[in-house]
C-alpha cells in the first residue's frame, strides 16, 4: 500500500465513514445517559498539606508536564499540515490539569465540566491529527468543527444531563485508531508508539474503573483513580515520544 493518502474515496474511506459514524447512530438510539451522581465518590479522601482528595489532585500535574513539553516542541517543529491539531491536543492535556485539580479538590458535576472540556479538546485533536496524517491532509481544516463538537458534546451533557455524545467524543479517537493503522498507511515512522498510547490509556481507564481494588491492593496508598492519572499522562507522553522521534517514509 501506498505511503501517500490517496486523493479518491475508496471502499477504505467509506469502511472508516462508517466506524466513526455508527457508534455516534448507535448511542443515539439509546436512551439518555444521564451523569452518576456515585462517579464523584472517590475512595481516596485522604488530606495533606491542606488540599483534600490529595493524590487524585497532585497526580494531575503530570498533565500540565507533559502537555507543556508537547506544546513546546510543537511551537518548535511546525513542518506539516497536522501540526495545529498536536498543538490542539497538547494544550488540552495542559489545561487538563488544571479542570481536573479543580473538579478534584471538589468533585461535582459542575467542577466536572472544566475537567471534560480541555479533554475533549484534546481527543478532537487526536482525531484530526489521524485524520490528516492517514486520510489526507486537507482532513486538518476539521479541527475547529471538530473541537467546537467536542466542548459542544460537554455542555450538552451538563445542561440536558445526557453524557452519549460525550462518551463517542471521548472513544471514537481510540476505538478507531487501529482502524487508521489498518486501512490507510501513515507518511511516519515510528507509528508504534501510537499503538503503546492506546494500551496505555485502556489500562488507564482499568484503574479507573477499579478505584477501590488498587486503593486495597497497594495498602491504601494509591487509588485507581490516581493512577489513571499517571498512566494517562503516560499515554499523551508515548505521543510525544512518536512525534519527537519520527522520519518521513521514503
Amino acid at each position: 500500500m501506498s505511503t501517500n493518502p490517496s486523493h479518491d474515496f475508496s471502499w477504505r474511506h467509506a469502511v472508516l465513514v462508517f466506524l466513526l459514524l455508527f457508534p455516534l447512530a448507535s448511542l443515539l438510539m439509546f436512551d439518555p445517559i444521564p451523569q452518576d451522581v456515585a462517579y464523584h465518590h472517590f475512595v481516596d479522601s485522604g488530606r495533606f498539606l491542606g488540599v483534600p482528595n490529595f493524590f487524585d489532585v497532585v497526580s494531575n500535574l503530570t498533565f500540565l508536564l507533559v502537555g507543556a513539553l508537547g506544546i513546546a516542541f510543537c511551537l518548535k517543529n511546525h513542518t506539516d499540515p497536522s501540526h495545529s491539531a498536536w498543538l490542539v491536543l497538547f494544550t488540552g492535556v495542559s489545561l487538563v490539569s488544571f479542570g481536573s485539580i479543580y473538579y478534584h479538590w471538589s468533585p461535582s458535576n459542575e467542577t466536572l465540566v472544566w475537567d471534560r472540556i480541555p479533554m475533549s479538546v484534546g481527543f478532537m485533536g487526536l482525531l484530526t491529527a489521524l485524520l490528516c496524517e492517514y486520510v489526507h491532509s486537507r482532513l486538518s481544516s476539521l479541527l475547529i468543527p471538530l473541537v467546537i463538537v467536542g466542548i459542544g458534546s460537554v455542555l450538552y451533557g451538563y445542561f440536558f444531563e445526557d453524557l452519549r455524545l460525550y462518551v463517542w467524543v471521548q472513544f471514537i479517537p481510540l476505538l478507531t485508531l487501529p482502524f487508521f493503522m489498518t486501512l490507510f498507511s501513515s507518511r511516519f515512522t515510528h507509528q508504534g508508539l501510537l499503538f503503546s498510547a492506546l494500551l496505555l490509556y485502556a489500562l488507564a481507564k482499568g484503574a479507573e474503573a477499579y478505584d477501590v481494588a488498587v486503593f486495597k491492593m497497594t495498602g491504601e496508598v494509591v487509588s485507581g483513580h490516581t493512577v489513571k492519572h499517571l498512566l494517562a499522562a503516560a499515554s499523551c507522553y508515548s505521543l510525544l515520544i512518536m512525534l519527537q522521534r519520527r522520519k518521513p517514509k521514503v
